[in-house]
């Protein structure tokens, strides 16, 4: 579970962030990569990345300003050319299936695989028996929501010596017993997964948030949340011009992430007005508030490591 930021810079494409994307990579835990928002030049970005577009599965919107959905089309468009042909599923709030229609529709785009659209109220919005995606709103001048992904607990280790001791031999049966089944032998032993598997590994949750003020639905949506991200337009002592932009400053991010006990956060949505050099100072100026506090750049990756393993560099 990787989180990789395709576009990190608020409201246009700048020289050193592109307007938000951000790929959420589960190759190992599904094949697939989800997108949160697609703004203006995604599709170019991924051209710099090892992602391929036929790997997307769905794409959650958090709202539909320009600078989140511009890039949509054209992704979409793209994908089909470049060999996508299983089914798409995008997430969003009310009108996403308009833009997404008015815009393949005008340009005369075919698309060679199952394109759904779903306009998302507050709640679960997507759920099987790897993951649950919950969406609340937030508080910004349009309707914006944040995701909560989390995955599910899963089995614990395989305790393969304990299996050959018990004369069981290594193939198909010890994957039954790994997914939870009770197996019987050809000597009528009966074999109890719960038996020969460690204890369960917790699930990952990451929390991407839509642009918003300060509010208690980003500190529910990130409770405990292996990983926070969230905007942070403005710097501290901005707090005025964030309220009234419907923005949050350094401080306010750190502030949701302290109160949701996070374990780690990372700004995005940086405006550009704040150069290289400022970055680092955005950095520690959240960190005043939540220390462990890291700051998104265009391609950086962050991995989500299985709860007992260390963070790879």
């Amino acid at each position: 579970m990787d989180v990789f930021f395709l576009g990190t810079g608020a409201g246009m494409p700048a020289k050193l962030r592109n307007v938000t994307s951000i790929a959420l990579k589960l190759l190992e835990e599904r094949g697939s990569v989800w997108l949160f928002d697609a703004g203006e030049a995604t599709q170019h970005q991924i051209l710099h990345t090892s992602i391929k577009p036929r790997r997307i599965e769905k794409i959650f919107v958090t709202h539909l300003h320009g600078d989140h959905i511009y890039g949509l089309p054209g992704l979409l468009s793209s994908r089909s050319f470049q060999g996508g042909e299983t089914e798409v599923t995008v997430y969003g709030p009310k009108g996403i299936r308009d833009f997404l229609q008015i815009s393949l529709s005008i340009s005369q785009t075919y698309l060679k695989y199952l394109l759904k659209v779903v306009e998302i109220e507050e709640g679960i919005v997507f759920e099987d028996e790897q993951f649950s995606v919950e969406a609340r709103l937030l508080d910004h001048g349009i309707m914006s929501y944040g995701y909560r992904v989390a995955e599910k607990d899963r089995p614990g280790t395989l305790l393969a010596d304990k299996l050959k001791e018990a004369g069981v031999q290594p193939g198909p049966i010890f994957k039954k017993i790994k997914d939870g089944e009770t197996v019987t032998l050809e000597d009528g032993r009966v074999i109890e997964p719960n038996e020969y598997l460690g204890p369960s590994q917790k699930g990952r949750v990451v929390t991407i948030l839509g642009d918003t003020r300060f509010c208690e639905n980003a500190i529910f949506l990130a409770k405990g949340a292996d990983l926070l991200v969230h905007e942070a337009t403005f710097a501290k002592g901005e707090d005025q011009l964030a309220f009234d932009y419907f923005h949050s400053t350094t401080h306010q991010a750190a502030e949701v992430a302290k109160q949701a006990e996070a374990k780690q956060l990372c700004l995005t949505h940086i405006s550009s007005r704040y150069d290289r050099h400022a970055w680092r100072e955005l950095v520690k100026e959240a960190a005043e508030i939540f220390p462990n506090t890291d700051i998104a750049e265009d391609f950086k990756e962050i991995n989500i490591p299985l709860k007992g393993e260390k963070h790879l560099p």
